[in-house]
């Protein structure tokens, strides 16, 4: 089986995300089109509550998975691998099938008590089927993670957003003349089809990878049972505290969708209206902040492996040099785009959404954006050295704040939808700076401050640039100025980092050659 090294999974994956992310943007941009803000919002509303149950079955599962067949690797035990694999796929699944059965069975009280608008049952019955796929799908990750081979989950990724960009287009126009509720149904299919999609890909790399491998003896049924019982018990420990932080995560996710609509309905806003601006928020706000997280999800990824391998030999100074190399990497990306989405909020929500009028929020938001892409490298930390417990514990501490501030704030008719985003950056920076302060005192990890100075200086310059082309009418065209602002914002922030030191003349060839060899 392929294996790459650290930064060349990396790579791999950031170059599937970077594809991901620009592909899965053209249903974000044209389905407000077609269904509008109201119908994201009836699309967004049941994805929280999948996401509580998808955290319950695949929260911690690949990544102990993973974690635990790196280690297997390490003592080169090929049959511990795959009684690890074969052990978590089965559980994986029929955890999957029997919450998936609940949530179709349930779906009319859940949708009915615990959502305001009613017509998201239809949403919510085709997003059930979901689940089956994204809990198999998840342990096959977490198999070729542990390998340290990322070509197939990347390949899977790109799969399922290419298949995702028709199907949710697709079904969302043939159901539109029924009505909203049904386009936003039919934007469910697609998404479904294309999970599945992603599950063969992963199937087809699974079979192919097995074909060379070597064929080992067969043990005795009483010693494999004891084996996989063992194994099984391993793998829970591992997986139920990595679970419950993301579980914390989740569940916030979810009550904040509840708690924005309620807040907003408190404050005086329509039923319609707060479903059109949680719409907005999550349906359009939320990916263009999360656009350069692919790096940052790249990283973490990447990073449990390494790091698990790493400590399961004593290698602090692999440890620190990872970490170190995660965290620049992440900062140095993420600033240029959280320095565009403030200056040019205004422009870039009117050419990509046809609306303007949503870009308070972004602009709002920016700025806590490098907290999102250095949180990911955190918490992956935190779980590979075994230290789940403490990615929990900062977790729920920023989720009570964060609903206790939506509950106060949003009910407000003076702030409103903008109170629920000022609770959401508090939640982002505290959870960070927690994550940050445990990984410190765990690791007795330093960074230095200077390089987050000198990213200051860069994005500072290179926004000024930004502004200044956007605002001077210098040609009639304004989407050929703000695509000259971009432009000249990320050569300027390049040329910026090259002369601060931030990047390396190594580092671009490094890149280049890299991206050459991945092509090849």
């Amino acid at each position: 089986m392929t294996k790459q090294s650290f930064i060349h999974g990396t790579m791999i994956l950031l170059a599937a995300g970077i594809v991901n992310r620009i592909l899965g943007f053209i249903p974000r941009i044209t389905l407000p089109r077609l269904i509008g803000a109201e119908g994201v919002g009836l699309y967004q509303m049941g994805y929280p509550f999948l996401i509580v149950i998808l955290t319950l079955i695949t929260g911690g599962l690949p990544i102990a998975v993973a974690k635990l067949i790196a280690e297997a690797e390490t003592e080169g035990d090929e049959s511990r691998v795959r009684r690890i694999f074969r052990m978590a796929l089965a559980f994986s699944t029929l955890v999957s099938v029997i919450f998936s059965l609940i949530s179709l069975l349930g779906a009319s009280w859940i949708t009915n008590r615990l959502f305001t608008d009613s017509r998201v049952y239809l949403t919510f019955v085709c997003m059930s089927p979901i689940i089956i796929f994204v809990g198999i799908g998840s342990v096959y990750r977490g198999y070729f993670q542990g390998r340290q081979n990322m070509i197939p989950t990347a390949l899977s990724q790109v799969v399922e957003t290419v298949v995702r960009i028709f199907t949710v287009l697709i079904f969302a126009y043939m159901m539109l003349p029924y009505g909203i509720e049904y386009a936003a149904a039919g934007a469910m299919i697609g998404v479904l089809i294309g999970e599945i999609c992603a599950v063969l890909v992963l199937f087809i790399s699974y079979r192919r990878s097995r074909r060379n491998a070597p064929s080992l003896p067969l043990a005795k049924i009483g010693s494999r049972l004891i084996g996989r019982w063992a194994e099984l018990k391993h793998l829970l420990r591992l997986a139920v505290p990595i679970t419950g932080s993301k579980l914390v995560g989740s569940c916030s996710y979810f009550f904040e969708s509840i708690l924005i609509v309620q807040s907003l309905a408190i404050a005086g806003v329509s039923a319609k209206l707060a479903t059109a601006q949680y719409g907005a928020l999550q349906g359009m706000i939320m990916p263009i902040l999360l656009l350069p997280s692919a790096l940052t999800y790249s990283l973490s990824v990447s990073l449990i492996p390494s790091l698990s391998e790493a400590a399961a030999q004593g290698d602090m100074k692999t440890i620190h040099a990872r970490l170190h190399q995660s965290l620049k990497l992440a900062l140095v990306t993420g600033a240029p785009f959280a320095m565009l989405m403030f200056v040019l909020a205004e422009p870039l929500c009117h050419y990509m959404y046809g609306n303007a009028q949503i870009a308070p929020m972004l602009k709002m938001m920016a700025p806590v954006a490098l907290f999102i892409y250095c949180q990911a490298p955190l918490q992956a930390t935190l779980q590979a050295m075994d230290r789940p417990g403490s990615a929990l514990v900062n977790t729920l501490t920023g989720s009570v704040a964060k609903l206790a501030l939506i509950v106060w704030l949003a009910s407000k008719p003076e702030f409103g939808i903008l109170g629920a985003i000022l609770a959401i950056n508090i939640n982002i920076v505290l959870v960070t700076v927690l994550h940050w302060r445990s990984v410190v005192k765990l690791l007795k990890f330093r960074m230095h401050g200077t390089d987050i100075a000198k990213v200051g200086v860069a994005v500072m310059i290179s926004g000024w640039i930004s502004f200044g082309i956007m605002q001077i009418e210098w040609w009639d065209s304004g989407v050929v100025r703000f695509v000259s602002a971009c432009a000249a914002g990320m050569l300027f922030y390049l040329v910026c980092s090259i002369w601060l030191r931030l990047i390396q003349r190594s580092d671009l060839l490094r890149v280049i050659w890299l991206s050459k060899k991945f092509v090849k």
